[in-house]
Protein backbone atom coordinates (compact mmCIF):
# COMPACT_ATOMS: atom_id res chain seq x y z
CA UNK A 1 0.00 0.00 0.00
CA UNK A 2 1.04 3.67 -0.53
CA UNK A 3 -0.88 5.63 2.25
CA UNK A 4 -1.04 9.27 2.34
CA UNK A 5 0.42 11.81 4.57
CA UNK A 6 -3.12 11.78 5.99
CA UNK A 7 -5.15 8.39 6.07
CA UNK A 8 -8.73 8.41 6.41
CA UNK A 9 -9.96 7.04 9.12
CA UNK A 10 -12.71 4.36 8.23
CA UNK A 11 -13.37 2.99 11.79
CA UNK A 12 -12.24 2.60 15.33
CA UNK A 13 -13.07 0.49 17.81
CA UNK A 14 -12.66 1.19 21.92
CA UNK A 15 -10.49 -1.54 24.05
CA UNK A 16 -9.65 -1.36 27.86
CA UNK A 17 -6.99 0.75 28.59
CA UNK A 18 -3.78 -0.66 29.80
CA UNK A 19 -2.75 -3.62 27.61
CA UNK A 20 -1.67 -2.24 24.39
CA UNK A 21 1.24 -4.46 23.61
CA UNK A 22 -0.82 -7.25 21.09
CA UNK A 23 -0.48 -6.63 17.48
CA UNK A 24 -3.47 -7.30 15.44
CA UNK A 25 -3.80 -10.42 13.80
CA UNK A 26 -5.94 -10.00 10.53
CA UNK A 27 -7.13 -12.93 8.61
CA UNK A 28 -9.75 -13.27 5.63
CA UNK A 29 -11.55 -9.94 6.61
CA UNK A 30 -11.49 -10.50 10.02
CA UNK A 31 -9.27 -8.49 13.03
CA UNK A 32 -8.33 -10.63 15.74
CA UNK A 33 -7.20 -9.16 19.02
CA UNK A 34 -6.69 -10.06 22.98
CA UNK A 35 -7.08 -7.25 25.47
CA UNK A 36 -6.33 -7.18 29.36
CA UNK A 37 -9.54 -7.77 30.59
CA UNK A 38 -9.43 -11.08 30.02
CA UNK A 39 -11.49 -10.51 26.23
CA UNK A 40 -10.55 -12.26 22.99
CA UNK A 41 -12.80 -10.81 20.07
CA UNK A 42 -13.16 -10.25 16.63
CA UNK A 43 -13.99 -7.33 14.36
CA UNK A 44 -14.87 -7.42 10.66
CA UNK A 45 -11.93 -5.61 8.28
CA UNK A 46 -14.59 -3.70 6.90
CA UNK A 47 -16.57 -1.81 9.48
CA UNK A 48 -14.77 -2.80 12.91
CA UNK A 49 -18.44 -4.24 13.78
CA UNK A 50 -17.68 -6.90 16.36
CA UNK A 51 -18.13 -10.86 15.07
CA UNK A 52 -17.88 -12.80 18.75
CA UNK A 53 -15.77 -12.39 22.18
CA UNK A 54 -14.85 -15.04 24.08
CA UNK A 55 -14.27 -14.20 27.91
CA UNK A 56 -11.80 -15.62 30.50
CA UNK A 57 -10.88 -14.24 33.85
CA UNK A 58 -7.90 -13.46 33.40
CA UNK A 59 -6.19 -11.04 30.47
CA UNK A 60 -4.79 -11.68 26.66
CA UNK A 61 -1.29 -9.55 26.12
CA UNK A 62 0.58 -11.71 23.59
CA UNK A 63 -0.58 -11.53 19.51
CA UNK A 64 -2.67 -14.66 18.89
CA UNK A 65 -1.43 -16.74 15.91
CA UNK A 66 -4.17 -18.02 13.49
CA UNK A 67 -3.88 -21.54 11.64
CA UNK A 68 -6.87 -23.41 9.32
CA UNK A 69 -9.40 -21.51 11.08
CA UNK A 70 -8.95 -21.79 14.76
CA UNK A 71 -7.26 -18.32 17.08
CA UNK A 72 -4.21 -19.85 19.26
CA UNK A 73 -3.63 -17.75 22.42
CA UNK A 74 -2.08 -17.59 25.76
CA UNK A 75 -3.14 -15.78 28.73
CA UNK A 76 -1.40 -13.51 31.28
CA UNK A 77 -1.87 -16.40 33.91
CA UNK A 78 0.13 -19.15 31.80
CA UNK A 79 -2.94 -20.49 30.29
CA UNK A 80 -3.41 -21.77 26.48
CA UNK A 81 -6.35 -21.58 24.65
CA UNK A 82 -7.88 -22.64 20.98
CA UNK A 83 -10.62 -20.54 19.85
CA UNK A 84 -12.52 -21.53 16.42
CA UNK A 85 -12.07 -18.23 14.58
CA UNK A 86 -15.52 -18.07 12.82
CA UNK A 87 -17.72 -18.12 15.94
CA UNK A 88 -15.29 -17.05 19.20
CA UNK A 89 -16.43 -20.92 20.61
CA UNK A 90 -13.11 -22.44 22.72
CA UNK A 91 -11.92 -25.61 21.15
CA UNK A 92 -9.70 -26.92 23.63
CA UNK A 93 -7.92 -25.07 26.82
CA UNK A 94 -4.66 -26.06 28.38
CA UNK A 95 -4.36 -24.68 32.34
CA UNK A 96 -1.46 -27.53 33.22
CA UNK A 97 1.70 -24.79 32.40
CA UNK A 98 3.84 -24.21 35.15
CA UNK A 99 5.61 -20.82 34.75
CA UNK A 100 5.60 -17.98 37.18
CA UNK A 101 5.79 -15.00 34.05
CA UNK A 102 6.61 -12.67 37.00
CA UNK A 103 6.50 -9.71 34.82
CA UNK A 104 3.42 -11.20 32.90
CA UNK A 105 3.88 -13.03 29.30
CA UNK A 106 4.71 -11.21 25.64
CA UNK A 107 6.08 -14.52 23.56
CA UNK A 108 3.30 -15.31 20.62
CA UNK A 109 2.84 -18.70 19.73
CA UNK A 110 3.60 -19.86 15.90
CA UNK A 111 2.30 -22.39 14.25
CA UNK A 112 4.09 -25.51 12.17
CA UNK A 113 2.92 -28.01 10.28
CA UNK A 114 0.22 -29.48 12.74
CA UNK A 115 1.67 -27.76 15.81
CA UNK A 116 1.76 -24.80 17.89
CA UNK A 117 5.04 -24.09 19.22
CA UNK A 118 5.35 -21.65 22.76
CA UNK A 119 7.68 -20.31 24.50
CA UNK A 120 7.66 -20.49 28.64
CA UNK A 121 10.75 -18.12 29.68
CA UNK A 122 9.69 -17.47 33.72
CA UNK A 123 10.97 -15.95 36.56
CA UNK A 124 10.93 -20.22 37.47
CA UNK A 125 11.02 -22.24 34.41
CA UNK A 126 12.16 -21.97 31.50
CA UNK A 127 11.38 -24.26 28.01
CA UNK A 128 9.71 -24.74 25.02
CA UNK A 129 6.20 -26.84 24.20
CA UNK A 130 4.87 -28.16 20.88
CA UNK A 131 1.31 -28.30 21.24
CA UNK A 132 -1.10 -30.83 18.76
CA UNK A 133 -3.16 -27.73 17.10
CA UNK A 134 -6.55 -29.99 16.78
CA UNK A 135 -6.00 -31.59 20.67
CA UNK A 136 -4.27 -29.24 22.22
CA UNK A 137 -1.82 -32.60 23.19
CA UNK A 138 1.80 -32.27 23.92
CA UNK A 139 4.01 -33.35 21.13
CA UNK A 140 7.07 -32.17 22.85
CA UNK A 141 8.27 -30.38 25.65
CA UNK A 142 12.42 -29.24 25.92
CA UNK A 143 13.86 -27.25 28.67
CA UNK A 144 15.99 -25.08 28.28
CA UNK A 145 19.68 -26.89 27.81
CA UNK A 146 22.06 -23.92 28.86
CA UNK A 147 23.37 -22.76 32.18
CA UNK A 148 22.11 -19.40 33.18
CA UNK A 149 24.90 -19.28 35.36
CA UNK A 150 22.59 -16.97 37.86
CA UNK A 151 20.10 -17.73 40.26
CA UNK A 152 17.93 -14.34 39.82
CA UNK A 153 14.52 -15.30 37.86
CA UNK A 154 14.27 -12.03 36.45
CA UNK A 155 17.40 -12.32 34.58
CA UNK A 156 15.98 -15.45 32.82
CA UNK A 157 13.16 -13.92 32.04
CA UNK A 158 12.56 -13.66 27.88
CA UNK A 159 9.73 -12.46 25.85
CA UNK A 160 10.54 -13.49 22.72
CA UNK A 161 8.30 -15.34 19.85
CA UNK A 162 10.49 -17.63 18.10
CA UNK A 163 10.70 -18.34 14.56
CA UNK A 164 11.32 -21.59 12.15
CA UNK A 165 13.49 -21.26 8.99
CA UNK A 166 14.77 -23.35 6.40
CA UNK A 167 18.85 -23.63 6.15
CA UNK A 168 19.61 -25.86 3.35
CA UNK A 169 17.78 -29.11 3.58
CA UNK A 170 17.40 -28.59 7.28
CA UNK A 171 14.63 -26.58 9.56
CA UNK A 172 15.25 -24.68 12.09
CA UNK A 173 13.40 -23.51 15.14
CA UNK A 174 15.16 -20.38 16.03
CA UNK A 175 14.20 -19.86 20.34
CA UNK A 176 16.02 -17.22 21.78
CA UNK A 177 15.95 -16.84 25.67
CA UNK A 178 17.78 -15.20 27.90
CA UNK A 179 21.71 -15.38 27.90
CA UNK A 180 20.91 -18.17 25.19
CA UNK A 181 19.79 -18.94 21.75
CA UNK A 182 18.96 -22.35 20.55
CA UNK A 183 17.94 -23.93 17.49
CA UNK A 184 15.87 -26.57 17.77
CA UNK A 185 14.19 -29.05 15.25
CA UNK A 186 10.64 -28.07 15.13
CA UNK A 187 9.04 -31.23 14.43
CA UNK A 188 10.42 -33.11 17.66
CA UNK A 189 12.38 -30.54 20.07
CA UNK A 190 16.35 -31.51 19.40
CA UNK A 191 18.83 -29.33 20.24
CA UNK A 192 20.95 -28.09 17.04
CA UNK A 193 23.14 -25.80 17.86
CA UNK A 194 23.33 -23.09 21.00
CA UNK A 195 24.81 -19.51 20.75
CA UNK A 196 25.08 -17.23 24.31
CA UNK A 197 23.76 -14.03 22.69
CA UNK A 198 23.73 -12.62 26.37
CA UNK A 199 21.33 -10.64 28.02
CA UNK A 200 17.82 -11.19 29.25
CA UNK A 201 14.30 -10.01 28.41
CA UNK A 202 14.73 -10.72 24.62
CA UNK A 203 11.99 -9.48 22.98
CA UNK A 204 12.65 -8.92 19.33
CA UNK A 205 12.20 -11.94 16.97
CA UNK A 206 15.25 -13.16 15.01
CA UNK A 207 15.17 -12.92 11.36
CA UNK A 208 16.85 -15.16 8.87
CA UNK A 209 17.86 -13.22 5.53
CA UNK A 210 20.77 -14.56 3.14
CA UNK A 211 22.11 -17.16 4.96
CA UNK A 212 22.58 -15.48 8.50
CA UNK A 213 20.02 -15.22 11.73
CA UNK A 214 19.79 -12.03 13.36
CA UNK A 215 18.66 -12.56 16.98
CA UNK A 216 18.56 -9.46 20.02
CA UNK A 217 19.60 -9.70 23.54
CA UNK A 218 17.08 -7.40 24.94
CA UNK A 219 19.52 -5.60 26.89
CA UNK A 220 21.32 -3.79 23.68
CA UNK A 221 23.12 -6.33 21.83
CA UNK A 222 22.87 -8.53 18.67
CA UNK A 223 24.12 -11.34 16.88
CA UNK A 224 24.19 -12.39 13.06
CA UNK A 225 25.11 -15.96 13.61
CA UNK A 226 25.38 -18.37 10.61
CA UNK A 227 22.81 -21.68 10.89
CA UNK A 228 23.92 -25.12 10.00
CA UNK A 229 25.57 -25.66 13.39
CA UNK A 230 26.08 -27.86 16.07
CA UNK A 231 26.58 -27.76 19.75
CA UNK A 232 28.11 -24.76 21.35
CA UNK A 233 28.59 -22.78 17.78
CA UNK A 234 29.63 -19.29 20.10
CA UNK A 235 32.85 -19.77 18.32
CA UNK A 236 32.15 -20.97 14.98
CA UNK A 237 28.78 -19.93 13.54
CA UNK A 238 28.60 -15.84 14.88
CA UNK A 239 29.50 -13.58 12.12
CA UNK A 240 29.26 -10.39 14.03
CA UNK A 241 28.18 -8.80 16.91
CA UNK A 242 27.50 -5.45 18.23
CA UNK A 243 25.82 -2.87 21.11
CA UNK A 244 25.43 0.16 19.91
CA UNK A 245 22.23 1.19 18.29
CA UNK A 246 20.78 -2.16 19.19
CA UNK A 247 16.46 -2.72 19.76
CA UNK A 248 15.90 -4.11 23.03
CA UNK A 249 11.70 -4.11 22.17
CA UNK A 250 11.07 -3.87 18.70
CA UNK A 251 12.08 -6.27 15.44
CA UNK A 252 13.84 -4.90 12.21
CA UNK A 253 13.43 -4.83 8.67
CA UNK A 254 15.36 -6.44 6.21
CA UNK A 255 14.78 -4.35 2.46
CA UNK A 256 16.97 -4.97 -0.49
CA UNK A 257 19.90 -5.71 1.28
CA UNK A 258 19.49 -3.26 4.03
CA UNK A 259 18.95 -3.88 7.86
CA UNK A 260 16.61 -1.36 9.37
CA UNK A 261 16.31 -1.17 13.15
CA UNK A 262 15.30 1.57 15.90
CA UNK A 263 16.35 1.96 19.35
CA UNK A 264 13.63 2.23 22.20
CA UNK A 265 14.52 5.70 22.04
CA UNK A 266 13.75 6.09 18.83
CA UNK A 267 17.11 6.12 16.71
CA UNK A 268 16.72 4.60 13.43
CA UNK A 269 19.64 2.88 11.93
CA UNK A 270 20.07 1.85 8.49
CA UNK A 271 23.03 -0.97 8.86
CA UNK A 272 25.40 -3.64 6.12
CA UNK A 273 23.28 -6.84 7.67
CA UNK A 274 26.65 -8.55 5.95
CA UNK A 275 29.00 -6.71 8.33
CA UNK A 276 26.60 -5.13 11.01
CA UNK A 277 28.31 -1.53 9.39
CA UNK A 278 26.04 1.57 10.61
CA UNK A 279 25.59 3.27 7.26
CA UNK A 280 23.36 6.14 8.79
CA UNK A 281 21.72 6.88 11.89
CA UNK A 282 19.36 9.54 12.82
CA UNK A 283 16.68 10.41 15.79
CA UNK A 284 12.71 9.77 14.59
CA UNK A 285 11.72 13.06 16.81
CA UNK A 286 8.64 12.71 18.87
CA UNK A 287 7.72 11.61 22.63
CA UNK A 288 7.84 8.24 23.96
CA UNK A 289 9.72 4.47 23.63
CA UNK A 290 10.03 3.05 19.71
CA UNK A 291 9.23 -0.26 21.14
CA UNK A 292 6.59 -1.48 18.33
CA UNK A 293 8.30 -2.99 15.44
CA UNK A 294 8.37 -1.07 11.98
CA UNK A 295 6.58 -1.63 8.71
CA UNK A 296 7.20 -1.55 5.22
CA UNK A 297 4.78 -0.91 2.63
CA UNK A 298 5.45 0.27 -0.85
CA UNK A 299 9.04 1.78 -0.34
CA UNK A 300 7.92 3.47 3.07
CA UNK A 301 8.64 2.78 6.40
CA UNK A 302 6.31 2.80 9.31
CA UNK A 303 7.27 3.89 13.23
CA UNK A 304 5.00 4.27 15.64
CA UNK A 305 5.91 5.59 19.57
CA UNK A 306 4.40 4.86 22.91
CA UNK A 307 3.24 8.72 22.79
CA UNK A 308 1.61 8.84 19.52
CA UNK A 309 3.70 9.62 17.00
CA UNK A 310 4.06 7.44 13.36
CA UNK A 311 6.97 9.33 11.59
CA UNK A 312 7.17 7.54 8.33
CA UNK A 313 10.56 7.45 6.49
CA UNK A 314 11.80 6.41 2.52
CA UNK A 315 13.62 3.12 2.49
CA UNK A 316 17.10 3.67 0.91
CA UNK A 317 20.74 4.67 1.77
CA UNK A 318 19.72 8.53 3.18
CA UNK A 319 17.61 9.19 6.16
CA UNK A 320 14.19 11.11 4.63
CA UNK A 321 11.33 11.92 6.59
CA UNK A 322 7.83 11.64 4.14
CA UNK A 323 5.47 12.24 6.69
CA UNK A 324 4.70 12.70 10.64
CA UNK A 325 1.00 11.79 11.80
CA UNK A 326 -0.01 11.92 15.38
CA UNK A 327 -2.72 9.89 16.94
CA UNK A 328 -3.95 10.70 20.77
CA UNK A 329 -2.81 8.07 22.31
CA UNK A 330 0.70 5.67 21.57
CA UNK A 331 1.30 2.10 20.47
CA UNK A 332 3.81 -0.63 21.78
CA UNK A 333 1.93 -3.20 19.26
CA UNK A 334 3.24 -3.12 15.37
CA UNK A 335 0.56 -1.81 13.33
CA UNK A 336 -1.16 -4.20 10.79
CA UNK A 337 -0.57 -3.98 6.83
CA UNK A 338 -3.45 -5.08 4.78
CA UNK A 339 -3.96 -3.56 1.40
CA UNK A 340 -4.34 -0.19 1.37
CA UNK A 341 -5.08 -0.24 4.66
CA UNK A 342 -3.31 0.10 7.97
CA UNK A 343 -5.03 -1.66 11.72
CA UNK A 344 -3.50 0.34 14.31
CA UNK A 345 -3.86 -1.12 18.05
CA UNK A 346 -2.86 2.26 20.42
CA UNK A 347 -3.58 2.30 24.23
CA UNK A 348 -7.04 3.38 23.39
CA UNK A 349 -8.71 2.06 20.26
CA UNK A 350 -7.94 -0.38 17.41
CA UNK A 351 -8.13 2.19 14.26
CA UNK A 352 -8.61 1.00 10.37
CA UNK A 353 -7.04 3.95 8.34
CA UNK A 354 -6.73 3.49 4.38
CA UNK A 355 -5.24 5.89 1.97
Amino acid sequence: SSLPKAPKLLWEYKVKEGAFEATPAVVAGVVYIGDLDGSLFALKLENGHKIWEYKIDSGFIASPAYHQERIFVGDYDGRFFCVDAKTGKKLWERRDFKCNHHRGPAASPIAFEKSIIVHFDGFDVQYVVALDQATGKTLWRKDRAFDFKTNNGDNKKAYCTPAVIRHGNRLELISPAAVATESRNPRTGELLWTVRTGGMNSSSRPLYRDGLVYVFSGMGSMSAIRPGGKGDVDKTHVAWSRRRLVPKKSSPLYLNGLLYMTSDEGVVSCNNPKSGEILWAERLGGKGQYAASPIHANGRIYFSSSEGDFPVLATGKEFKVLARNKLDAGCMASPAVVGDALVIRTKTHVYKFEK
